[in-house]
């Protein structure tokens, strides 16, 4: 692994964990879904006109196509669909210390789903997040964190494990922006429906909105994924997802950088048990390949 490679595993884990500060300001001026469906929306069409610009074909295999609508309903729609709503009653940081245990979920499922094998050093990595979740919610529900927003984000959590385990071993084989702005429109056309029967198109402009909106259409919408795809196809999925155990510290260090919100001693030592036990479980998938 290259320097270059560093820069872009760094460049996506700090983009992918950012998107839940500039998520937690639109919701504090916008209806959720709406807000993430117009997003999506944009990003989409985006997407596309970038596709038809580099020449990129429209017609995917059948494993392509299940990658998209996999990934547009459950990564798009429900993952990130519920995280948005969560986050009008959870902090930011929390919301992005729960969602980076996906990997955590990933390796639990792969041993109880399709009886794959753990290695020592993957068990102790679930063992410390197990222990890292424990050790955060237990402070954080004596602190009085609303529960149907945990609930949310650790639903959340569960479809995009859900989607990784489906189409893993599912090769994009090119047309990679073709595929991203396919999986936003699916996204947008998904969370249209529930944000017209449920919400209340209140939007309360600002300057804070706006700049939100347009960081979280281009940063995590367009470039993360850009450089996530572009980092698999250079080191590998299993290498380029070692880049998650970083996930913990710049989630909750950009939250408390730019909303102010606070950690407490017990914070902390979750934070770092949890990106402990993600970083052992990623390098066991190394070892073994």
């Amino acid at each position: 692994m290259n320097a270059g490679a560093i820069g872009l595993g760094l460049a996506f884990a700090f983009m992918w964990s950012s998107a839940f500060t500039s998520a937690r300001v639109i919701v504090e001026y916008a209806p959720p879904m709406a807000s993430l469906s117009l997003r999506f929306l944009v990003s989409g069409l985006i997407g596309i006109a970038i596709a038809r610009a580099l020449g990129q074909s429209f017609r995917l295999t059948p494993a392509q196509w299940r990658a998209t609508i996999l990934f547009g309903v459950c990564q798009n729609a429900l993952y990130l669909g519920l995280n948005f709503v969560a986050m009008q009653w959870v902090e930011a940081s929390l919301a992005s210390i729960i969602a980076s245990t996906m990997p955590l979920m990933v390796a639990v499922a792969g041993w109880v789903v399709f009886r794959e094998k753990l290695p020592k050093l993957a068990m102790g990595g679930l063992i410390l997040g197990i222990i890292g979740v424990v050790l955060i919610m237990g402070a954080r529900m004596g602190a009085g964190v609303d529960m149907l927003g945990v609930a949310l984000c650790f639903i959340a959590a569960v479809a995009l494990t859900i989607a990784t385990l489906a189409v893993r071993g599912a090769s994009s084989g090119g047309n990679v922006m073709v595929i991203v702005g396919l999986q936003m429109l699916i996204g947008s056309a998904v969370l249209a429906v529930p944000a017209a029967m449920l919400e209340t198109m209140e939007v309360t402009l600002s300057w804070q909105l706006i700049v939100a909106f347009l960081y979280t259409t281009f940063v995590p919408g367009l470039a993360a994924t850009w450089v996530w795809f572009t980092l698999v196809n250079r080191i590998g999925a299993v290498k380029a997802a070692t880049f998650h155990f970083l996930n913990p510290f710049f989630g909750v260090a950009i939250a408390a950088a730019l909303l102010g919100e606070t950690l407490g001693v017990l914070d902390v030592i979750g934070v770092a048990v949890i990106a402990a036990g993600i970083l052992a479980v990623q390098l066991s998938k190394q070892k073994a390949t």
